[in-house]
């Protein structure tokens, strides 16, 4: 549920739009069955953007089509508008809103990064792509997401939302690839820590010639990078359990229970007698006698100096 939570929460960002997380894991757990009753009610926004998101990687065995596509962007569009504007959902582009443009810059000083095709184009070259997309794969399933990403965003074929739908299309053929419904790492998340270098990657391309090497090359390397760290999260969990596992051996008490709780997860820095007692809400001489336990059993390894000056690690 975390990695499908961060990844709706990334995908959005990348484009601007901050979600509550809450609200994001309260519709993810809603839609997977999980109790949701401590969660935040949710909203149609979010909810579609997590319907799409879930869709595109639980049935990751049915095709890509024209109406699941379009039903995706309906479902991120639920009120036919983007921010403040009406803008056409469920369906592509209209030739009314030619040149589709992506454009960055002050009025009087834009710059054209891109021109997608125009829109009487649309239903010729989105066939292609979902023929091509429902044909047997001729490369790793990595690479075929890679493309599929690129070549969707550079179709362009909605007013708005094409991001996230291209990056929900590249979660459907890794998903594919892997053969399994389970996520347990955010591709978007990864693409939003680098995201000047992903809106270069692909504005480089689209620019340049049909050679898409360095596209797929940054993109499997982001990919990579993404599993790593959730192999990493993953890793400090199974630490943070086994550690867990030597403490409870010993009678800690509640205060020890909540500074060894901060010091296990994003607590920076060596543990003092005064970061203990703020932390534990206790006095000086309460703090010291907590930390002795804790060095006495292992818990904690104290630095060289000595009284209440000495500080002290997670042993």
């Amino acid at each position: 549920m975390e990695a499908a939570t961060a990844e709706a929460v990334a995908t959005a960002a990348i484009e601007g739009e901050r979600l509550p997380p809450d609200e994001v894991r309260s519709s993810v757990a809603r839609r997977l069955g999980l109790e949701t009753a401590a969660l935040p009610p949710t909203s149609r926004s979010v909810d579609g953007l997590v319907e799409m998101m879930l869709d595109a990687t639980q049935r990751f065995d049915a095709p890509l089509t024209k109406d699941r596509i379009c039903g995706w962007h309906a479902a991120l569009f639920p009120t036919g508008r983007s921010g403040m504007h009406p803008i056409t959902t469920g369906a592509w582009r209209r030739p009314d809103g030619d040149p589709m443009q992506v454009v960055s810059g002050a009025m009087g000083r834009e710059r054209v990064h891109f021109e997608a095709p125009e829109a009487a184009r649309l239903e010729h070259e989105m066939a292609r792509f979902f023929a091509w997309s429902a044909a047997p794969p001729t490369a790793d399933g990595v690479l075929l997401a890679g493309l599929a990403h690129l070549w969707f965003v550079t179709i362009h074929p909605f007013d708005d939302g094409n991001g996230r739908v291209a990056r929900a299309i590249a979660d459907h053929f890794i998903a594919r690839a892997d053969g399994s419904r389970q996520r347990y790492f955010s591709m978007s998340a990864e693409i939003a820590l680098d995201r000047a270098e992903y809106y270069r990657q692909l504005e480089r391309t689209q620019r340049g010639t049909m050679d898409v090497t360095e596209w797929l090359t940054w993109f499997v390397a982001c990919l990579d990078r993404a599993v790593q760290r959730a192999l990493g999260t993953q890793q400090a969990a199974i630490d943070r359990a086994e550690r867990w596992r030597r403490w409870n051996v010993h009678p800690l008490n509640a205060r020890q229970r909540t500074v060894l709780t901060r010091m296990s997860g994003d607590f920076d820095g060596l543990m003092t007698n005064r970061k203990y007692r703020l932390l534990a809400d206790c006095s000086d001489d309460t703090a010291l006698r907590d930390l002795t336990a804790l060095v006495k059993w292992g818990v904690l390894e104290p630095t060289q100096a000595g009284g209440r000056s000495r500080s002290y690690r997670l042993g």
